[in-house]
């Protein structure tokens, strides 16, 4: 057989196998994609406004809360009852602290720089809050979405350390994957929602069933707080999902963190 007819045979032969490969992962009931809607820092648009709507459209969110937030605090209540409702209760750590020497970080308080802190009190930090979050909804199993996506304690990567408490964890921003085979769940990536249309949004779930994969927004305020999107937009996404739930599994990020992890084992 002739050199480059060889290459080619052997460059067919590598790319088949890797999409029989990725053929082996399915979605429940064949969906297409899996979507994972987000909501972080404990925010008082989300009860008000993004609760409201997925309820309207029988769709779960996952919400990762910041425990310091005076809207955990003063609305407790509240939280654990979207938890009796069958959306998910997250761990965001207990102050949100983020690394006040990177660009735009001028917001960051010294008391809160995670550049100042240690990586055992991180450690701390977050294992008090899946403590907190364990009185209100009395789960075992927990995802975690790194705040700023920052992952450094006083230069000490402290995601590596609370890695084994997590059945999932979002610690990144970027692309959609392309394939289930690139998707680590412990560090899987998000989409950031702001400020994006509802026809926009609709294209990334589009993009995600297009690959067979999943599409992880991350939402912060809901037509109202910081980094919101309208919610006209959000409403826009939910309809389409409810419509089209023959395509696209909306799950929890703790459920479908199970199942892609039962795919792995």
């Amino acid at each position: 057989m002739p050199l480059s007819v060889f290459s080619l045979f052997t460059t067919l032969l590598l790319s088949s196998a890797a999409y029989a490969a990725d053929d082996t992962f399915t979605w429940p009931n064949n969906t297409l994609a899996a979507v994972s809607l987000s909501y972080d820092d404990a925010l008082h648009s989300q009860l008000d406004n993004a609760v409201a709507a997925l309820n309207k459209y029988d769709l779960k969110g996952s919400f990762y809360l910041t425990l310091a937030s005076p809207v955990f605090q003063t609305r407790k209540q509240e939280w654990q009852a979207i938890a009796e409702q069958g959306h998910e209760l997250g761990n965001h750590t207990i102050n949100h602290a983020c690394r006040g020497s990177l660009p735009n970080r001028s917001w960051v308080t010294p008391e809160n720089d995670l550049d100042k802190k240690t990586l055992a009190e991180l450690v701390s930090e977050v294992k008090t809050a899946n403590s907190i979050l364990k009185q209100l909804d009395n789960q075992e199993l927990r995802t975690f979405t790194l705040p700023c996506t920052d992952n450094l304690a006083g230069g000490e990567d402290y995601l590596k350390e609370v890695t084994p408490l997590f059945i999932g964890i979002k610690s990144n921003v970027a692309d959609i994957p392309k394939s289930m085979q690139s998707v680590n769940i412990k560090r899987v990536s998000v989409i950031s929602a702001e400020n994006l249309t509802g026809e926009q949004l609709i294209a990334l779930v589009k993009e995600a069933g297009s690959h067979g994969t999943m599409v992880n927004f991350t939402f912060h305020g809901v037509g109202g707080d910081h980094l919101a999107i309208s919610s006209k937009a959000h409403l826009t996404l939910l309809s389409f999902l409810a419509k089209h739930r023959n395509h696209y599994w909306v799950d929890t990020f703790r459920n479908i963190s199970l199942h892609i992890t039962s795919h792995q084992e």
